[in-house]
């Protein structure tokens, strides 16, 4: 099986970034992020790996990227804490999509991590949302955006009313929250080539970081961090020679 179909029939699963699997791994002690090669075969690309994510950007190369176009016409379908993080689902028959270039990749869900994974000149962000899209070439596609603690989010507000507490119990949601308030007026974004935070750390991911933050507010962010008890963020990875570029 190809990584692109693999990487396929796990997004079309809803597996992406939770791969099933009995290895175990988590945030912290001895199944944390930099022991997570050693789990299992299947994870060995998170140690062996010369393109994984996340990523310090800093001195990224100007390169006149194409504009980055969305529309997200309908919110998600279910909510479910999977005791890695919170991951809003979508209807696969939905018209939430975004284009750049020539590729155009639907949205299949949501998830978030706090602190952020990407770092901006090597600083954090309070939290970090990434929307997991499946490109029309197969690939997968993730948008970044970056949370800082300030004014309360509507949108998020929204969200966290259904926030389960047990994990792995999904809670429906009406599809009536508006994903765009999740999304900054400026589009503007920083472009690399990465891989998945989570294992099994698979390569050839697109990463389109949106410069532009949102703001939560710290009553909203510690509910966030209650839940997951712990930080549930990956620490930056090497860039190998990778150029981030705007």
């Amino acid at each position: 099986m190809t990584m692109r179909l693999a990487k396929s029939l796990l997004l079309a699963a809803g597996l992406i970034p939770m791969l099933a699997t009995a290895s175990h791994w988590s945030y912290e002690g001895h199944s944390s992020p930099e022991h997570w090669g050693e789990l299992s075969n299947e994870f060995k690309e998170c140690q062996v790996g010369k393109n994984q994510s996340p990523v310090d950007i800093s001195h990224a190369l100007e390169a006149h990227i194409t504009p980055l176009k969305m529309s997200y016409s309908q919110g998600p379908v279910a909510l479910v804490n999977n005791g890695h993080t919170l991951q809003a689902s979508m209807d696969q028959k939905a018209k939430n999509v975004i284009a750049f270039d020539d590729i155009t990749a639907d949205l299949q869900q949501f998830h978030f991590h706090a602190p952020s994974e990407n770092t901006i000149n090597g600083k954090h962000a309070a939290m970090e949302m990434h929307l997991v899209h499946k490109a029309n070439n197969g690939d997968i596609v993730v948008v970044a955006v970056m949370f800082d603690v300030g004014a309360e989010n509507p949108t998020l507000a929204q969200l966290w009313k259904k926030i389960p507490q047990e994990t792995d119990k999904p809670i429906a949601l009406d599809n009536n929250i508006d994903i765009n308030g999740l999304l900054p007026a400026d589009k503007t974004y920083w472009r690399f080539s990465g891989s998945l935070t989570t294992p099994p750390c698979s390569e050839g991911v697109t990463w389109l970081v949106m410069k532009h933050p949102l703001t939560l507010s710290a009553a909203q962010l510690q509910k966030f961090k209650a839940l997951m008890h712990h930080d549930n963020n990956r620490p930056v990875q090497p860039l190998h020679g990778r150029v981030v570029v705007e």
